[in-house]
Parts: structure tokens; C-alpha cells; sequence
């Protein structure tokens, strides 16, 4: 069986022009006996065309899920099978990320948690050992397909409406917001003093500029706000470390494993209240 892709020096991952998952996929032919198939990649280096060829192997989901621990980790992106357990220490999400997906699709998820994937797919390059066999089913057989398809057409929807384009003047008074605030309970006690009247006042106005910069970089957190993650990333860390006092690596860490499997006990931290309290009538278990 044989594929022809376009491959430029430019950096773009071998197979990354794929249809969107939700689109349908084609594939002709019969898969070649030894589960292997050729990939003609076309190459285009000042003006002239050089066909290099390379192997991809073809895998089955019940392979994949095979190696889903934490020293064997594979996952799916777009049909492409990729081998992350090297990367998993340096991703900068967290391991436990990436282990949240072994042995299952985490095309979704990839897409909404890498806004800039001219970066990240510079990664991807190396990571790559194969794809998906023809005839298997773009995600795990257990999964509803429908389900998965209407949430990706509610993406493409979004995106064409351009709900995922922030207005920067609307952030730019949030925070002036919350500065003034901060100033404002400075200021008056310094000149009112600590007594009962003034604290109380400073505890009210705190807790609004508390709340909102909880809001605040919550959205920087997941570099919404700027075209550029560094701007986000630095946006993130005044408002979560300077103003909030707590580590921006720490709410990272725990709120991207929150978004990539929200409410699945025990991969969700946010729904983890065993120390604490016991939610529902019985123990979760794993």
C-alpha cells in the first residue's frame, strides 16, 4: 500500500497535512502482508523533487493500548502512532499528561492544549513510529464515534466563528482592574491604619481583585489571551506568582491533567477529595 505525501524543508511533520479528525478517511488498496506500508515522501529542495522513501509500520488499537505504562507509552494523534516515553520526562505539561493517554487517541486533547503547533510539531518529528492500519477506526473501538464527531464539529464551528480570538482590550482592563484594587487597599491603609473599619474595607476590595486575577490566569494559564506563548507564559506567572502569591507551575501541572481528562477518577486531581472528604455514596476506586 503506498502514500504520497508532501514533505518541505521547512520543518513540517511527514503526514501533519492530514484532514482534521471528524473528516472522513480514505484509504485504498489492501495493507501490504508484512504490516508494514511505503511512504513515497516528495521532498522539494531549490526547485527540484527528491522521492526519498520511508517505512511506516501500520498498527492495530490492540496493540497500541499494549503500551500504555508509564516506561511504555504510545498514543494517537491524527491516525499517526507516536513513542513518547522518552519525551514524557521533558514535556512541559507534565509526564503525567502523556500518561493519560498511553494506549489510547489524544487528537482532541493535543489540539486544545497546543494553540502554536508549528512548535510543537518540530517535536512530534522524532517521536513518530507509525500509523494507524487501514480499517481501524480513527479512535478506540470503545469510544462512541458520534459522540466524538459532534464535538469535533462544534470545534470547527467555534473556530469559524472566531470564538477563540481574545479581545486584548477586554484583558487589558481586567487587569488594570485588579491593580487598581491592589493599589487602592494599599493606599488606604496606609493612610487609615489597620483599625477594624479599614480592614474590613481592605478585605472587601482584596477579595475582588483575588477573584479576579483567579479568573485572569486562568486564561493565561492556557495561553488564550496572545498570539505567542512566551507572552502568556510571562502574563501568567506576574498574575499567578506576584499577585496571588502561589506557583504557576504548580497550577499548570494540576489543571492540564483537569482539561485532559475531566471528572475520570483518579487522572482528574480536581475530583480527588479522598484526604479530605468522600464524595458519592462509596469510595472511587481506579
Amino acid at each position: 500500500m503506498k502514500f504520497e505525501e508532501k514533505h518541505e524543508d521547512n520543518g513540517s511533520l511527514v503526514g501533519w497535512s492530514q484532514p482534521y479528525p471528524g473528516e472522513k478517511h480514505h484509504t485504498n488498496g489492501k495493507p501490504a502482508a508484512n504490516g508494514k506500508a511505503e511512504v513515497c515522501v516528495k521532498r522539494e529542495t531549490n526547485g527540484k523533487h527528491d522521492v526519498h522513501r520511508k517505512s511506516l509500520n501500520m498498527y492495530t488499537w490492540q496493540e497500541i493500548q499494549r503500551h500504555n505504562q508509564e516506561a511504555d507509552q504510545w498514543l494517537v494523534i491524527n491516525r499517526k502512532v507516536y513513542d513518547v516515553t522518552s519525551w514524557a520526562d521533558r514535556h512541559p505539561g507534565g509526564r503525567r499528561v502523556l500518561n493519560h493517554y498511553a494506549g489510547e487517541d489524544a487528537t482532541d486533547a493535543f489540539r486544545a492544549m497546543h494553540l502554536d503547533l508549528d512548535i510543537v510539531k518540530l517535536f512530534l518529528k522524532s517521536l513518530l513510529i507509525g500509523e494507524l492500519a487501514p480499517g481501524e477506526p480513527s479512535q478506540e473501538r470503545n469510544k462512541n464515534p458520534h459522540l466524538v464527531e459532534d464535538f469535533q464539529e462544534l470545534r470547527r464551528t467555534l473556530e469559524a466563528m472566531n470564538m477563540f480570538d481574545a479581545s486584548l482590550g477586554f484583558f487589558f482592563l481586567h487587569l488594570a482592574q485588579i491593580l487598581i484594587l491592589e493599589v487602592l487597599a494599599w493606599l488606604i491603609l496606609c493612610y487609615f491604619g489597620s483599625g477594624w473599619p479599614a480592614t474590613i474595607f481592605i478585605s472587601f476590595l482584596l477579595t475582588i481583585s483575588q477573584a479576579q486575577s483567579s479568573f485572569l490566569q486562568h486564561d493565561t494559564g492556557h495561553l488564550s489571551i496572545f498570539k505567542k506563548s512566551k507572552w502568556n507564559h510571562l502574563m501568567h506567572k506576574f498574575v499567578m506568582c506576584h499577585l496571588k502569591g502561589l506557583s504557576a507551575n504548580w497550577w499548570n501541572y494540576r489543571h492540564f491533567q483537569h482539561h485532559v481528562k475531566p471528572n475520570i477518577y483518579p487522572k482528574d486531581p480536581d475530583i480527588d477529595m479522598g484526604p479530605l472528604f468522600l464524595l458519592g455514596d462509596s469510595q472511587p476506586v481506579k
